[in-house]
């Protein structure tokens, strides 16, 4: 759908992008209580195999069980409070025993409480005799965790959690014919991005930016030239350059094509957010898969997975070069715009951005923030 507005709008004040309340908020009432990308599943194969990461600060252990589902727990045990598995941050001069153990526990290293891989207490070494103390009243906090097209999505107040199914529908049904979940992932780049969140997600839903900041990316698809990228349709999709057909230095796949995709998608490059963190671009034979984690009012990390067809999985990463350069050099292009961003709006004469007729889809993650923050915010 094109854009249709003729008028201009403000971006939320500059201080929900600098100050550290804000950012608090954030973590608190959004990154907290609505359902977080937070990674692929593609290393989880078996029993015990899991993930120790961190979501809005807290410490979350994300693992296989016995009949081979995912199950996430906050990373504390019931007991004292020590946590359960390496984060992988410590700076001990020793290394402590415990974490998943043999496939089938979770074992604490303090006092080698153990639990099986759905969190319930297997043992509490010399309690068995004493009274009132039942190990099934016992259990690791969970944290809600869905799968959908080979992304896991964590919630960390899962009572809470909105209905997983109509969160991810939409996108679901328009991406059907991408194979998401069978798609290996050929080569991650992890970025530190000096600028808060919100700066990247409103750069990336509009490309009004495109002319000025990404000139190798128009001439593979000058439409991002035309006004300012006011006549894109991102719903069906952006047509290449006569003669190109993927993202690429050369715009041309050599690589295997999604083979469901119709005649549209063939030709198309299409691009969807994911409130909060997930940037998507598809193309004919691959995925570029953006996972967004804020650290601080001004920094993020950005971890860029690029996913290609199962035919694929044996090859050199050269063989990849061609899009997974290009999408670099646009990406490193984004990120300097984006921290030069952040660093104009700490001026003590900015006090709110302009979002453009071509920038209305932002207009969505203005609304996005304030429904969840604005109830928050003292006087």
């Amino acid at each position: 759908m094109a854009i249709e507005s003729n008028s201009v709008e403000r971006s939320l004040p500059s201080d929900w992008y600098t100050k550290d309340k804000i950012f608090d908020l954030e973590q608190e009432h959004l990154y907290s209580k609505e359902w977080v990308c937070a990674g692929r599943i593609e290393n989880l194969h078996k029993a015990g195999d899991h993930k120790v990461l961190e979501i809005a600060g807290q410490s979350i252990i994300v693992v296989k069980n016995e009949s081979g589902e995912l199950r996430a727990f906050y990373n504390v045990c019931r007991h004292r409070g020590a946590q359960l598995c390496s984060t992988g941050l410590e700076t001990n001069v020793v290394s402590l025993k415990g974490g998943v153990v043999g496939g089938k526990r979770i074992t604490c290293p303090y006092h080698a409480w153990s639990y099986d891989l759905d969190g319930h207490l297997l043992s509490a070494p010399h309690l068995e005799q004493i009274p009132k103390f039942d190990n099934k009243d016992v259990a690791l906090y969970p944290v809600g965790c869905e799968i959908w097209g080979g992304f896991f999505f964590l919630n960390l107040t899962p009572d809470q959690a909105p209905n997983f199914s109509e969160y991810i529908s939409l996108f679901a049904d328009r991406y059907a014919r991408y194979p998401l979940d069978k798609l290996f992932t050929g080569q991650v780049i992890k970025y530190n991005v000096d600028a808060n969140w919100k700066v990247l997600c409103e750069n990336y839903n509009e490309c009004y930016h495109c002319g000025p900041v990404h000139p190798e990316l128009c001439e593979l698809v000058p439409a991002f030239r035309k006004k300012g990228g006011a006549d894109l349709d991102w719903e069906n999709g952006v047509a290449h350059r006569p003669g190109a057909d993927t993202f690429s230095f050369s715009g041309k796949s050599q690589l295997t094509v999604f083979e469901e995709l119709n005649e549209e998608e063939l030709k198309r490059h299409k691009g969807d957010l994911i409130y909060p963190n997930l940037f998507l671009s598809f193309a004919k034979d691959h995925v570029a898969a953006f996972t967004l984690r804020p650290l601080q009012a001004d920094k993020t990390e950005v971890i860029c997975e690029f996913l290609f067809h199962p035919d694929e999985a044996d090859k050199p990463r050269a063989h990849f070069a061609d899009i997974v350069d290009f999408w670099d050099l646009v990406n490193k292009q984004d990120w300097a715009i984006c921290g030069s961003v952040q660093r104009g709006i700490t001026s003590r004469v900015h006090e709110f951005g302009i979002f453009s007729p071509m920038e209305d889809y932002n207009l969505d993650i203005r609304r996005y923030i304030e429904d969840r923050i604005t109830p928050h915010l003292s006087n």
